[in-house]
């Protein structure tokens, strides 16, 4: 089983997270920080035409400058030490069973800061950095895998661990005891704020920007000061910036790319966009349980798409109405979603694949994937892009060798019946997860945690509608919040049969009930980790990455 990162590293992370918030704010919004990076690429701040709405955002942008103009830094002396101290540490902690799989990265970034910069530096194809609110985890393992079988060695981050320090303790695993990292190309999964971190110190050759949605609000504040942050990532990129062109907010960033940086964009067809609702859209269409006026004994709609693409995505529409068509031209479009099925327009042709992961959401994730490998093939040597269609089709072929990252839509064999995990976190993933994943001949248990990966303010909870559960009920609910989620289920007149705040004596009591019968367990992050750390001791729990 494979190492999965420990809860009090999130706490650990915590301050410099809030750091990067709280005294950017400070000082007049983050477009207004005036970090290294932006200081000697010429930071300025500036509106942004948003291509889809023609309306501005406020966004920190950059003058037109070669942002891959640095020099690799020069190796000190300390950088020999740098992987036999890493190693040691990681060790220590391994023998004597600690947890806090981030310490070596701490002790790194200490004794030699220059050590995430100069290693990530040597790679030949450089970084492809993933970022946004919703899909990080599943958009990396889908990049990578697709990335490692068209031949590639591949580094990655493949547990989640998004923080900067996270990734130079992965590092610090990868790395020969002469500091040298046997890859071709990086894909990192970053945490928005960190994401800014991570960008003063290496300029990534791509980026992946996937969403802006209403997350952990305590943390990130209002979604235009996450978009804020995402801008600089978009303006550090020295080479392709992919973006969702479905989301304004990430649309526009294409306003702040340097000059040379190419703009790929990601997108859904005109039917399939109902399916798919922006965060602006939910929450302006009186969704929100707190804003439905129907009363106790009338069930709200909840878009009840199953796995087989029943057509009740209207429910997640806005108001019914017809979607407009986008007028920016996507590289990668989702046509089709079906039973682990799905078709994407690539080059004025359609292309279908048949696909391993869960919900309809990852199908998505899967558009915004093939358009950041797309743009790498046209650099490698061995890719043939004179006929842009077999590589397509090759493509759609390692796509479908790409199983689920661990906690969404994972599935684990625990007393001969598969039990599926769905990370949930905002509202906007709440409700697709209960859209792909039907209750019907399910048990359900629901964890959640506030744990600072989590969020502390679980008033997102009311946001959701889970009316959709009232037929066949919870079976159980654990995590430190269980009572706050029990009431919210109370209000949408959905059964409970069992609330426990013990959450490793819930998943016994849970996988240990009705033997045969498949199961779903909705969880917050760091209930996630407790709950595969509790099947782990029952069942086979396979490591959660690729390309170690």
């Amino acid at each position: 089983m494979g190492e999965s990162l420990p809860v009090d590293y999130e706490r650990d992370a915590a301050r410099p997270t809030q750091d990067a918030l709280g005294s950017e704010q400070a000082r007049g919004g983050i477009a207004g920080s005036e970090s290294r990076a932006d200081s000697a690429a010429g930071s300025i701040t500036d509106s942004v035409t948003d291509p889809l709405a023609g309306s501005t955002v406020g966004l920190a942008t950059k003058a037109s400058s070669d942002t891959d103009g640095t020099a690799t830094p020069k190796r000190p002396w300390r950088a020999f030490a740098t992987p036999a101290i890493g190693k040691a540490v990681r060790g220590a902690l391994r023998v004597t069973r600690h947890g806090g799989s981030a310490l070596p990265g701490r002790v790194a970034e200490w004794f030699d800061p220059g050590f995430l910069a100069r290693t990530l530096d040597s790679l030949p194809y450089g970084v492809i950095l993933v970022s946004g609110t919703n899909g990080k985890t599943t958009t990396t393992r889908m990049i990578a895998s697709m990335l490692q079988n068209l031949g590639l060695k591949v580094f990655t981050n493949p547990t989640g661990s998004n923080f900067t320090r996270g990734v130079v303790s992965a590092l610090l695993s990868e790395v020969s005891m002469s500091g040298r990292l046997d890859a071709d190309i990086a894909v990192l999964e970053l945490d928005e704020a960190y994401a800014v971190h991570f960008v003063r110190q290496v300029k990534p050759r791509y980026s992946v920007l996937l969403n802006v949605m209403r997350d952990q609000l305590d943390r990130f504040g209002e979604i235009d000061n996450t978009a804020r942050l995402l801008s600089r990532v978009a303006a550090a990129t020295t080479g392709t910036v992919v973006l969702n062109r479905e989301d304004r907010r990430i649309a526009a960033l294409a306003g702040v790319v340097s000059k040379g940086t190419r703009v790929r964009y990601f997108g859904l067809s005109d039917d399939l966009r109902k399916l798919f609702p922006t965060d602006d859209a939910m929450h302006s269409t009186g969704q929100d349980a707190g804003d439905d006026h129907r009363t106790a004994d009338e069930p709200r709609p909840v878009g009840q798409q199953d796995k087989a693409s029943r057509s009740a995505g209207e429910n997640l529409s806005a108001n019914g109405s017809a979607v407009p068509e986008s007028p920016v031209h996507a590289d990668v479009i989702l046509t089709h979603v079906d039973d682990h099925v799905a078709k994407f327009a690539m080059d004025n042709a359609e292309f279908t694949a048949t696909v391993q992961l869960e919900g309809m959401y990852n199908l998505f994730n899967a558009a915004a994937a093939l358009a950041v490998v797309r743009a790498v093939t046209e650099v490698i040597p061995t890719a043939d892009t004179s006929l842009p269609h077999a590589r397509d089709a090759r493509l759609m072929r390692a796509l479908s060798y790409v199983t689920p990252a661990f906690g969404r839509g994972e599935v684990i064999e625990v007393n001969g019946a598969p039990v599926e995990l769905l990370l949930v976190k905002n509202p906007m993933g709440f409700r697709m997860s209960l859209a792909s994943f039907p209750p019907d001949g399910h048990r359900t248990m629901i964890a959640i945690n506030d744990e600072y990966a989590d969020g502390r303010d679980m008033s997102w909870l009311w946001d959701v509608d889970f009316t959709s559960l009232r037929e066949g009920g919870v079976d159980m609910i654990s995590g430190v919040r269980a009572w706050d989620m029990a009431l919210r289920l109370e209000y949408d007149q959905v059964r409970v049969t069992r609330t426990d705040t013990d959450l490793p004596e819930a998943v016994r009591c849970f996988v240990g009930s009705a033997p045969g019968v498949p199961k779903h367990i909705y969880c917050t992050y760091t209930a996630m980790l407790a709950v595969r750390a509790e099947l782990a001791k029952v069942a086979e729990v396979s490591d959660a990455g690729v390309g170690r």
